[in-house]
């Protein structure tokens, strides 16, 4: 039987490749991370020949508003990849936060990310830790949380986390997903609502 399919591709001249495993790291093939529907499973798409489409494999945006972003989003900030990304979706104490507007969250997003628009972020600084006093919030016991966007030429979560810091959140508790959305789905990683 698999000659006759090796044949029939090469008769209809495309060539026979076997699929192999698409793991995250050599030993590890998926991922669970804690949702608010429950447990999901980051994994990257198993397809060898899958390729961007669409929206995310557009190269080049007019700059302004989509110029690349520094890979330091603020002094003190660390920027990370997506295997320490995965590392703070498995503690708990941390939290992933996809700082997009709604709309674009609602298109797809990296599974276990919570969405806290831009533009909210420093008034919503009590969700990460901080609490509220009378000189704004006091963030003594701020959570460690990364911030993402939709990619290298997304400002949206460098904006929000330099307003974060202003109004009193350390930056050595912020780390920032530079590669967002556009990296994510390069690597062929789960994204929710596919």
């Amino acid at each position: 039987m698999r000659a006759i399919v090796y044949l029939v591709a090469l008769l209809a001249g495309g060539a026979v490749s076997a699929q192999e495993p698409v793991n995250i790291r050599p030993d590890v093939p998926a991922v669970p991370v804690e949702t608010t529907e429950g447990t999901a499973e980051i994994s990257r798409i198993q397809d060898n020949t899958h390729e961007l489409t669409g929206e995310w494999a557009r190269t080049s945006r007019p700059c302004p508003p989509f110029c690349i972003q520094p890979m330091i989003a603020a002094p003190g900030v660390t920027t990370i990849g997506e295997l320490e990304l995965l590392d703070m979706l498995a503690d708990p104490e941390a939290l992933v936060i996809d700082s997009r507007t709604r709309e674009w969250f609602a298109g797809g997003s990296i599974p276990g990310a919570v969405n806290i628009p831009y533009l909210e972020a420093p008034d919503r600084l009590d969700e990460l830790g901080c609490e509220i006093d009378f000189e704004g919030f006091d963030c003594a016991q701020a959570r460690p949380v990364v911030l993402f966007c939709n990619g290298l030429w997304c400002g949206q979560s460098p904006s929000a986390i330099r307003r974060m810091i202003a109004a009193g959140y350390p930056a050595d508790r912020i780390f920032y997903y530079r590669g967002g959305m556009q990296s994510w789905r390069m690597l062929g990683l789960s994204v929710t609502g596919e």
